[in-house]
């Protein structure tokens, strides 16, 4: 395993964990309210209303890292971000701000009058999130383009002290759930924003060689839409599930179990996902080396969940979130034993996303996304019907949901390297080192 390939690599997995990490504080400061069950599911409602907005921005780090090689690019690409931030905060505003949202809101969840109105109360600290987040993802891609993925880590572990304190400190004050949580995640935010822009005003250097000194407009959104799709349709398959397990007989237990479950999992699943960053930094040099890591690193990941999902450790890791609560621990423990198959989807699915990424014919994963989202719409509308549909059920679909993007993915590669002779286009380095400064 060559060194820089680790080096490169393993910030960026910290970071994902450091994220989630900050994720499993805010479920364990609402499992420590009266009414856990309802407060978790709540959260987790209106997370899933705001996640569609905020997922399109998702892959401005490697629309960045792509695209943002020159000064023209760099200008070009935050132009553009800065004005889909604006456009696409507009109808979440419209959703939070008005009656007919709040009331679209209820009927999309089946929820009652007071519920609803929590959720609403959440999107209204969530509708400046995504007006912000473009921005922070623009400077996270250009630390990553100039390989300083260490700075990344540690702008993310800072925030995530913020964020911990303000939420301990909502307790202490004894402020209700939505302030403590919302309140927080704001806050840090616009720390993350402020470190992020300083860091990258103080660090950046530019590639030695530039590339995409002529870029337009209309070339960066014909690479940012398809990715955009593709992340609404990561961020709608939560929400749809949730929409029909509260239908059911166990309601909000049910879609808090899943979704305490989905949060574990995505310790081993964030991990993968550098896999993106990795393979367009890489894949064009050393595709046979680029893929032994990928094999070894998921290899040790699945090994870890397993590890933890079936040992006696995992009630411990889970008691740290949810207390007490035993009904919803071994609801999310039986979710989490079927999710220890989705790093392996994952990982194939990542390696298609990279050679698109590489080839920028995003297409394939934008129809590769809607894909997913059908197969987890159809299943669970057919297992619902069929009153099977529980928080074991929810895992099985979601698996099914990524495997079915994963195939498409790969159908697009073929047709691709069919029609495109050789490997993906070559990515010039930038003149920092792995991690820090140069090391050419």
């Amino acid at each position: 395993m060559r060194k820089d390939y680790w080096s490169f690599y393993w910030p960026l997995a910290a970071t994902g964990l450091v994220m989630l990490v900050g994720r499993q504080f805010q479920n364990g400061v609402l499992a420590s309210y009266e009414d856990a069950a309802k407060e978790l599911a709540t959260f987790k409602l209106a997370m899933s209303v705001s996640m569609p907005f905020a997922a399109m921005l998702v892959f401005v780090p490697q629309m960045v890292n792509v695209l943002a090689r020159s000064r023209r690019g760099r200008a070009v690409c935050l132009r553009f971000v800065l004005a889909v931030g604006l456009v696409i905060t507009l109808p979440l505003a419209l959703t939070a701000f008005t009656a007919p949202g709040r009331a679209v809101v209820a009927w999309i969840f089946g929820l009652d009058d007071g519920t609803a109105r929590t959720v609403v109360q959440y999107l209204w600290f969530f509708t400046p999130l995504v007006a912000l987040g473009g921005l922070r993802q623009f400077y996270t891609g250009m630390l990553v383009q100039a390989r300083r993925t260490g700075m990344v880590t540690v702008l993310n572990t800072a925030t995530l002290a913020a964020m911990i304190a303000m939420l301990l400190g909502g307790l202490h004050l004894g402020w209700g759930p939505v302030r403590t949580v919302a309140l927080a995640g704001v806050l840090s935010a616009g720390l993350h924003l402020v470190l992020a822009g300083a860091l990258y005003a103080a660090c950046y250097e530019p590639p030695e060689h530039p590339t995409h000194e002529d870029l337009t407009y209309r070339e960066a959104l014909a690479f940012f839409w398809p990715v955009a799709v593709t992340s609404i349709m990561f961020a709608l398959t939560r929400p749809i599930l949730y929409a029909f397990l509260n239908r059911t007989s166990a309601g909000v237990v049910a879609v808090a179990a899943t979704a305490v479950a989905f949060d574990v999992a995505m310790f081993f699943g964030s991990a993968i996902n550098q896999f993106r960053h990795f393979f367009v930094t890489f894949g064009d040099r050393d595709l046979a080396g680029v893929r032994r890591f990928m094999v070894r690193t998921m290899a040790v990941v699945v090994g870890l969940m397993v590890l933890l999902v079936f040992t006696p450790a995992i009630r411990p890791a889970l008691r740290l979130v949810l207390r007490d609560r035993v009904h919803l621990m071994d609801r999310a423990i039986e979710a989490l034993r079927v999710l220890c198959v989705w790093p392996i989807v994952m990982t194939f699915r990542n390696y298609c996303h990279g050679h698109l990424l590489m080839w920028k014919r995003t297409l394939g994963m934008a129809v590769g996304g809607v894909a997913r989202t059908a197969a987890v719409a159809l299943a669970a509308w057919a297992m619902h019907r069929a009153e099977l549909l529980d928080h074991t059920w929810a895992a099985v679909i979601l698996i099914l949901g990524f495997a079915s993007e994963a195939v498409v993915a790969a159908l697009f590669v073929r047709w691709m390297r069919a029609r495109i002779p050789g490997p993906p286009p070559r990515m010039r380095r930038a003149r920092c080192g792995v991690g820090g400064r140069s090391s050419r």
